[in-house]
């Protein structure tokens, strides 16, 4: 009797591993108000113009009736109630077929998958509400929403829902591909920066063995084209394309994006001056990589600047964004060195000053 209870219960352990080795296991899409978006807030009505301030929300449904705030409804420092903009971008893994994108938004929306854009109401004046219909074969997307407040009451709303009519709700848009993956190559880790520039701040070490998101490039620095990749849920950064190995040479299909807030230059809450401590290259970017400035190639030692950005590497300064005037009174916006330069007055410390 016990060999035949043995037996029994032999089959009926092999039977549930035969149910769950039949049972179909179907992949879930992320829906918006679960994906984790990057936000980053520019002081002007052009995203990637002025004085900028990033968050992070679980979902896309916010209302600002002021100065917009992050998800802890903290006011965010540098941005006005009116006449501002924000890009907002996620990854998601969709399933293959049609999928529809609604947008409620106050004022102007443009949505994009992929560098292919989906939604365009960014002129838009008021409450408006989209929809479109988009065709997509199953991977891994870049969506990024892009808004802008003209005045009063700001609102954004974004969701995503599987549709079995190409047609309904707008115009089917072509077919969008998989974005491109890539993983670290040749190193341990590879510094994950804020932006394509070996001074840039560190945010993050990528590591072998994990495929990360590849959101866009940039040549700007010249001997290497850096990628931007979505390192985690909450984070997004730079790294050298000379340590990242991509598939098929996908990286191609990664778009192209030349301007980052470091074209930008920026007055900071307060003043502070500073001198240099030695003869100094001026360059155009915060990389040794980069081009100094023709005008003005290096700084002499003594060197009176404002300093109005920095970046930050291991808790401390790592490059400075200064104004320099010269002697015939023409002023010129640059990066140095921070390690040689020291600060000699100015209304505020130097923590006051914006990082990037």
């Amino acid at each position: 009797m016990k060999r035949l209870s043995k037996v029994f219960g032999l089959l009926l352990f092999v039977l549930a591993i035969g149910t769950l080795m039949v049972t179909p296991i179907y992949a879930q899409t992320t829906t918006a108000q679960d994906a984790t978006w990057v936000g980053v807030f520019y002081s002007t009505t052009t995203p990637g113009q002025g004085t900028s301030a990033q968050a992070t929300f679980t979902g896309l449904n916010r209302t600002w009736a002021g100065v917009p705030t992050d998800a802890n409804g903290t006011a965010l420092p540098g941005i006005p109630a009116d006449s501002w903009s924000a890009r907002f971008t996620t990854t998601v893994t969709f399933t293959s077929g049609f999928w529809q994108f609604q947008v409620l938004a106050d004022d102007g929306v443009r949505v994009t998958v992929n560098n292919s854009v989906v939604i365009d109401a960014f002129t838009s004046v008021g409450t408006t509400t989209q929809t479109n219909t988009v065709n997509l074969t199953g991977g891994t997307y870049n969506v990024v929403v892009e808004m802008v407040d003209q005045s009063g009451t700001a609102i954004i709303q974004v969701n995503w829902f599987a549709s079995t009519d190409g047609g309904t709700g707008g115009t089917a848009a072509a077919t969008a591909t998989p974005i491109a993956l890539t993983s670290v190559s040749g190193v341990l880790g590879l510094a994950v920066r804020s932006g394509p520039f070996l001074g840039a701040s560190l945010v993050a070490v990528a590591r072998p063995g994990t495929d990360y998101p590849v959101l866009a490039r940039n040549t700007q620095e010249g001997l290497f084209t850096w990628y931007l990749i979505q390192y985690d849920a909450d984070t997004v950064g730079w790294s050298s394309g000379r340590y990242l190995s991509f598939a098929d040479g996908s990286s191609v299909a990664a778009p192209l994006d030349n301007e980052t807030v470091f074209d930008a230059a920026d007055d900071p809450l307060g003043r502070v001056i500073a001198v240099t401590r030695s003869v100094m290259n001026f360059r155009r970017y915060p990389s040794q990589r980069v081009g100094r400035i023709p005008e003005v190639p290096q700084l002499v030692w003594g060197a009176e600047v404002q300093i109005i950005a920095r970046t930050i590497q291991g808790g401390r300064d790592f490059w400075y964004q200064v104004r320099y005037t010269a002697d015939n009174g023409t002023t010129y916006t640059g990066w140095i060195y921070a390690p040689f330069v020291g600060i000699v007055r100015g209304s505020d410390p130097i923590d006051s000053v914006p990082t990037k």
